[in-house]
């Protein structure tokens, strides 16, 4: 149940769509809400839903006429939050597969803050068609390297902790600012709690953005953040462009050129619309959001989600359920 054919058709691949068809008796997919009615019958029968991006936002009146014996949707993709509040609210299960879709996340990000270490983005050669020396070659000589660098992470939700982990195989002293991380969870991940943000914008190295996308966040990192990084610090986002006020950003940047900014998403547009700033500031590189699965790393999602189902309909322990709760913080 996704207006998503494409990303339907690649995350569900027809291995796993054999393994399901052991187990359920599948129907023809719906791709568009004005189908609901036609298909009233077979909706009326449906004990679980498998969906992906694009799932269809069905609300409170149509999950009660069409979905009537619905149990449980898996949706393998990410976030719920757009779509999830009527299923949970008539005491339908949501499983999500965002454990799956932070693994790349986490792989993309880690593998920036790596070559941030090396001072990678100060000193790459952006070649262009005068180009006959490499003049950034030797700047930023006071780079510290990947052997006790200090990261900030900012967020230590799912995506956040993951990273925290992947991080534990390298010597680098790990800063998080979370609100909601535990002192029992910090020093799982190896991390050092860091109530104060702009403290944690001030002392690291690297910043990494993994804030959950609500109101609450919406603008959080701003001028009071960026004019306290370092001159030679690195800001990644990979998480969303709307937790970052462009305009500090970019005054930031100008205030001091060998800082950098990687910015896999962006506010208010996505991509920036022609013309933009950010396309002409040499200590910006932009990325089309592909921190995310996408490729083979789709399949991961629908796995997840069998497994989920399996353990589901055999009374194991499930991972992956969303609560209405979880809503208010996920990303």
């Amino acid at each position: 149940m996704t207006s998503d054919k494409t990303s339907c058709r690649n995350v569900y691949e027809q291995s796993v769509i054999d393994a399901l068809a052991k187990e359920v008796e599948w129907l023809e997919p719906i791709f568009d809400i004005n189908e609901l009615e036609n298909r009233k019958a077979d909706l009326a029968e449906t004990e679980y839903i498998f969906s992906t991006w694009g799932m269809l936002e069905l609300s409170d009146e149509q999950i009660k006429k069409y979905l009537g014996n619905l149990k449980a949707v898996f949706y393998s993709a990410g976030t719920v939050k757009y779509f999830a509040e009527p299923f949970l609210a008539n005491g339908i299960k949501i499983f999500s597969a965002w454990a799956a879709n932070a693994v790349p996340v986490a792989e993309f990000t880690v593998a920036q803050i790596i070559l941030a270490g090396k001072g990678y983005f100060q000193r790459l050669h952006r070649q262009t068609p005068e180009s006959t020396t490499w003049p950034n070659r030797t700047v930023c000589t006071d780079v510290i390297g990947n052997y006790g660098n200090r990261i900030g992470l900012i967020g230590i939700g799912m995506i956040g902790s993951l990273v925290a982990e992947m991080l534990k195989n390298y010597k680098l002293e790990v800063w998080g600012y979370d609100p909601f991380m535990s002192e029992e969870k910090a020093k799982r991940l190896g991390i050092r709690k860091i109530d104060d943000l702009h403290e944690l914008f001030r002392e690291c190295n690297i910043i990494s953005n993994h804030l959950a996308n609500n109101d609450q966040t919406a603008g959080i990192l701003d001028k009071g953040c960026f004019d306290l990084m370092k001159s030679n610090a690195v800001f990644i986002n990979t998480g969303r462009g709307r937790q970052v006020n462009r305009d500090d950003l970019i005054a930031s940047l100008k205030a001091e050129p060998l800082r950098v900014a990687l910015l896999d998403v962006t506010y208010p547009d996505e991509p920036p619309l022609d013309g933009d700033e950010l396309y002409r500031m040499p200590n910006v590189f932009l990325s089309p959001h592909i921190a995310g699965s996408l490729g083979q790393e789709v399949h991961r999602m629908a796995w997840y989600m069998y497994d989920e189902f399996m353990n589901f309909i055999n009374g194991r322990p499930v991972k992956y359920n969303v609560t209405a709760e979880m809503l208010k913080t996920m990303a």
